[in-house]
Order: structure tokens, then sequence, then C-alpha cells
């Protein structure tokens, strides 16, 4: 394979394979309380950020009115629209740095193992400052940075090989400081491990709104 050839290469597993290694790895039985917990929250308008596959579209309630689900991939996107949920909902091809979606328009904000994996989470979290309401709110279930030095320290070091294999996912990220900063109040927070190989599954699950 010739040096010209790597990017592609590469170009098509993120466009192609990444997108189904995704979706698998998402179905974990292990996540469904997460997101059972998390989109019973969700009320009024919805925006999803990183939507995936549709996974958490059955889980919402009626306290949502309708459901804005947004993803980069459209193979993803394409597998969202076959599922079904309680809530009508309408897919979106776009970035979370770049919501297409109008100021102060939204009710409630949902990421779920999502920002892991954004290019640029700051002005991702900015984004979903300005699309929400004045008293609009943040649910997020998200895994990241962990307590320990020594998982740290793994996390760390795998984290560069990682985020090429998983799509651009970082096991290092500390979420709820990076949620604060972006100018959220965290009015909820549970944190922990799930079961797993522990650089991959401290967990951060809670609610924010903006200050």
């Amino acid at each position: 394979m010739g040096a010209g050839s790597i990017p592609i290469a590469m170009g098509l597993y993120q466009d192609r394979i990444v997108p189904h290694l995704v979706n698998l790895a998402m179905r974990n039985r292990q996540l469904a309380p997460y997101r059972a917990r998390t989109m019973a929250l969700a009320e009024g308008r919805v925006l999803e950020i990183g939507v995936g596959s549709g996974l958490n579209l059955p889980f919402y309630t009626n306290r949502a009115t309708e459901i804005l689900g947004l993803d980069p991939h459209p193979r993803l996107l394409r597998m969202a629209a076959d599922r079904t949920g309680p809530v009508p909902s309408k897919l979106i091809e776009g970035t979370a740095e770049s919501v297409p979606v109008d100021a102060a328009s939204v009710d409630t904000v949902v990421t779920t193992w999502t920002l892991c994996s954004v290019p640029n989470v700051a002005t991702a979290l900015t984004e979903m400052r300005r699309i929400l309401k004045p008293h609009g709110k943040l649910l997020f279930v998200e895994h990241g940075l962990a307590p320990e030095d020594g998982v740290r320290k793994w996390q760390n070091r795998l984290t560069p090989i990682w985020k090429r294999i998983a799509g651009g996912c970082h096991l290092n990220r500390p979420m709820s400081r990076l949620i604060e900063e972006a100018g959220f109040h965290i009015s909820q927070i549970r944190t922990g491990y799930m079961r797993g190989p522990r650089p991959m599954t401290f967990m951060y699950e809670g609610s924010a709104q903006v200050r």
C-alpha cells in the first residue's frame, strides 16, 4: 500500500466501517438503564446531539413533544430512520460544532456517549448553550476521565491509538469540567464505573442548565 493509499483507506474506514462499529458498541445492554433514566427527563422540544443509529428514540416519553436528531454520519442517520419511538422525530445531518437550529428554540439538549468524539468539544457545548431556551436543560451521559491516577495514566496512554480506531473517541476528557467551563451549572451528577475495562467505563450522568 502506497503512502497516498493510507488516507484513502482511513477515510473509507471512518465513513463505512466506523458507523457500524458505533451501532454495534452502543447496543450494549448495560447502556439501557442510562438511556431510560436520561430520556425520561427530556421534555418539550428536544435536540439529541449524536443521535447515531437512533437507539435512544424508543426511550423517550410523552414529556417530549418533538425530537430533533443530529448526527454527522449519513449511514447512522439511515439506520435511525428505521427506528420508531413514542415521539415524532426529525433527523438532521450536521455537526455538534455548527447546529442548524435557531437560538433559544430548544427545551432540552440530550447527549449520550457523544462528547468523547466531538472534535471541538468546547465549540459544541457553546452551540448547545446557544440553542437552549433560558430555562432549558442539558441532559448528558458520557464516559471520560476517571478519578484514580492509575486509570488516568492508562486513559492518556491509550487515547492516541483509541481515537484512531474508534471514530475519534477520547477516553480522557474531563466531562463535568468541560460542561461547567462552557457556562453551564451542573444541577445533578452521578459518576462511577460501568462493568468493563476501567479506562473505557467511567461514566458521568447528569443534568445542567445555562448559568
